[in-house]
């Protein structure tokens, strides 16, 4: 059954306690933290302080998306600070390897995450090292931008590459995700969707994860 991971960046932040305890009441599987770096995308974000704080108060599972230049110098402190899932951009080393090594020592789970305009192919060499690949279907920055429609093959390619290879990495998409769009990203083969605006700013939670996990 399809996962849904509420992005956080579309939380109010002054009531961040009651929004996550929300989303677990609402059926929510994973907490989905984007971490930029005003460098890698244009926006500033949060740090391992906020995951910290979301480890304490809920037992979601904490999935850190890295949209930052250096990922490397981040993986030590979110991974004290609580995260279970390290993703990080493959625009950031082409060879990504040692990276997702030191992740793993880390004790986390290590996932890989591409631009919409970086070739599907850029990413499939390395789907057998990690637990998941992140597919962007807007481009990192803001909350509340329009679904990419190219996504959808996109997310079907990777989809064939991990049945065909028997892989065990699970298909993330993040970005327009809503009820409008969800039957095709469904359809496209994608296990996990994260959800921001579409999400939080809507007054019955429960009910649009119900119709997500329905699909």
């Amino acid at each position: 059954m399809t996962k849904i991971a509420p992005s956080i960046l579309s939380a109010d932040f002054a009531r961040m306690g009651e929004e996550v305890k929300s989303a677990k009441a609402a059926g929510a599987d994973w907490l989905h933290i984007d971490v930029m770096d005003g460098h890698f995308c244009p926006n500033l974000t949060m740090g391992p302080d906020m995951v910290k704080a979301l480890k304490k108060s809920s037992d979601l599972f904490l999935d850190v998306h890295l949209m930052v230049t250096n990922p490397e110098n981040f993986f030590e402190s979110f991974a004290k600070a609580g995260a279970d899932l390290l993703v990080f951009h493959i625009e950031t080393d082409p060879d990504p390897t040692d990276k997702i090594k030191m992740i793993r020592d880390l004790g986390c789970r290590a996932g890989l995450s591409l631009n919409p305009d970086k070739p599907v192919s850029a990413v499939l060499p390395y789907l057998e090292q990690v637990d998941l690949v992140l597919l962007m279907s807007v481009f990192p920055g803001y909350s509340g931008q329009s679904f990419i429609p190219e996504s959808l093959e996109r997310a079907a390619e990777i989809r064939s590459f991990i049945d065909e290879h028997k892989l065990d990495c699970a298909l993330e998409i993040d970005g327009g995700v809503s009820r409008t769009t969800a039957p095709d990203i469904i359809k496209a083969g994608v296990d996990i969707v994260v959800m921001g605006s579409a999400f939080f700013g809507d007054d019955d939670r429960t009910g649009i994860v119900r119709y997500i996990k329905s699909l």
